[in-house]
């Protein structure tokens, strides 16, 4: 039965699904042209830093909108975290919060006000509705809020309101206390931006981006590029480059040819073959490194035939996700998942892996004629354009035809479609994938509490009162190990639902020019090219 899957697939995709798995130890080059082994990390800087130069960034579907209160995906975010700056930040190894707009910050002993002190040199961009000048707590202010008020993902719908103290001093008020707001802060769903510009351009303010980060957008192209160019201005860093362009280029064989031909200086999100191509090329370097991610195919919980837990329980049980895994990430770019937790998550809880069902064709076909659906039925998979969902969508539509005679239509879209889409519970059964920070809360609150039926996450109308009461218990507690506990129980309560099959931990997997220096990878995949951190530069 696998054989005849593979086959199918292979025939279809006009690819060889090899069942071998690549380790994430891989061959790279510096800048020297000195071969070394790479696991993960980062380009070493080879001679001093200079300034000049233009980096050509290459992403795999094209953003839709840059304001951050609309976007929804994280290629909109690669763009938006260049063109602004948030409160707090990440590290760069992910491992602690650290200042960046805001320069110190208290709590009070209620944990319900968080009191920002913040940089006095921070100034905007010059746009068309102000000409550059000193952010101030009143934008702290009106960004936040507006986030709170309006985000499509909601990223800090834990706060009510932001109180002005003076110009460079504000509070922020919690309704309760939540373990999770400044990691929330973090995102750049959260920049600093002026409302003047907001609502001088209106709906179109994401086509002209204005921020007080280290690149200011130049153009803005859909479907082509974005331009951005350097921040003489900026706080942290005189970045060195003059410019970066973000160019979209979905095709990933034609991304790595790019990268070997020097049209573009590196290529993020790559899978299938063009990993195997930069792999085998001595003279580009290929970052891998395990990332806080899972891939998911989520099926509609309301309405349709999934609405019944035997029709997604049948489902789950007539796919073999390790061999899907094996047929979509062919070059060992992604390991098998089954919780919908990354491992890398202080969350994750191992124990719950036997809690999913396994491959079972034969309880399968029994659960859907329970269903009353024995000669099975017609359905609908949405995803987006990308080669591995794809792939993906291909493998999973002949497991369940051949296994419950189900037909099902693969519906491929842009990712702004696809994403307005899904998150309307508009689809019978959607794939795609979520990546954040190590904290449960941005993978389990964002795509199973009630609170986020609607946005992205939740589109598919996820609702269990006992889920989201351990969730809510998860975030007005600061002791990591409770939290952990509490998650765990959320997780069981999860799976035992059915939600969807979570199948797969894909790699960060970047494709660099051995010229460009002080590139730093992170787990969740971001692309942060200055900061207190890094300074990417070009050597010749």
């Amino acid at each position: 039965m696998k054989k005849k899957i593979l086959s199918l697939v292979g025939m279809t995709l006009g690819l060889s699904l090899s069942l071998s798995a690549c380790s994430t130890t891989t061959p790279a080059t510096t800048a020297a042209g000195t071969k070394t082994t790479t696991t993960a990390g980062a380009t070493v800087p080879v001679g001093e830093p200079k300034d000049g130069g233009t980096l050509t960034v290459a992403l795999t579907a094209s953003p839709k909108n840059l304001d951050p209160v609309t976007y929804t995906g994280t290629y909109e975010s690669q763009i938006i975290q260049n063109v602004g700056d948030t409160l707090v930040a990440y590290s760069m190894d992910l491992s602690k919060i650290v200042p960046a707009i805001a320069s110190s910050w208290t709590v009070s002993s209620d944990a319900k006000a968080y009191t920002f002190k913040l940089r006095q040199d921070v100034y905007f961009h010059p746009g068309t509705y102000q000409n550059g000048r000193q952010m101030k707590a009143e934008d702290v202010k009106y960004s936040l809020e507006r986030s709170a008020q309006k985000s499509a993902m909601k990223r800090l719908d834990m706060i009510t309101s932001v109180e002005v103290v003076n110009d460079f001093e504000i509070i922020v008020h919690l309704p309760e206390p939540s373990a999770v707001f400044l990691t929330a802060l973090t995102n750049s769903g959260n920049i600093i931006v002026p409302k003047e510009e907001v609502e001088g351009w209106g709906d179109a303010f994401g086509n002209h981006l204005i921020g007080t980060g280290p690149f200011m957008m130049k153009d803005f192209k859909l479907d082509q590029a974005t331009t951005l160019v350097r921040n003489e201005k900026y706080w942290a860093a005189k970045p060195h480059l003059d410019s970066v362009i973000f160019k979209v280029i979905t095709d990933m064989n034609q991304n790595a040819n790019a990268l070997r031909t020097g049209e573009i200086d590196f290529a993020s999100n790559l899978t299938g073959e063009s990993v195997k191509l930069i792999r085998d090329d001595q003279s580009i370097k290929l970052l891998e490194m395990p990332g806080l991610h899972f891939a998911y195919i989520y099926f509609n919980m309301v309405k349709g035939p999934t609405a019944d837990i035997k029709v997604r329980e049948a489902l789950i049980r007539a796919l073999d996700t390790k061999e899907l895994v094996k047929g979509v990430y062919q070059y060992g770019e992604a390991q098998p998942a089954s919780l919908p937790l990354p491992p890398g998550s202080w969350g994750y809880d191992k124990t719950l892996e036997a809690d999913v069902p396994t491959y079972d064709p034969a309880a399968a076909k029994e659960l859907l004629a329970e269903a009353g659906f024995p000669n099975g039925f017609k359905t609908k998979l949405y995803i987006s354009n990308t080669p591995a969902r794809v792939r993906m969508a291909t493998i999973v539509q002949q497991y369940w035809k051949m296994n419950l005679n189900i037909d099902v239509e693969i519906m491929t879209s842009e990712w702004g479609t696809f994403s307005e889409i899904a998150s309307k519970n508009n689809a019978d059964i959607f794939a795609m994938s979520w990546t954040w920070y190590p904290d449960p809360y941005f993978f389990l609150n964002k795509i199973f509490h009630s609170t986020a039926i609607g946005s992205l996450g939740n589109g598919q109308g996820f609702n269990d009162p006992e889920v989201d009461r351990l969730l809510n218990e998860a975030l007005v507690i600061t002791d990591q190990a409770a939290r952990a506990k509490l998650y765990s129980q959320a997780v069981k309560a999860i799976i035992a639902k059915r939600p969807g099959v979570f199948y797969s931990n894909e790699n960060v997997t970047w494709g660099v020019s051995p010229k460009v220096q002080d590139l730093v990878q992170r787990a969740d995949g971001s692309i942060f090219l200055v900061n207190e951190e890094v300074n990417v530069w070009i050597a010749e």
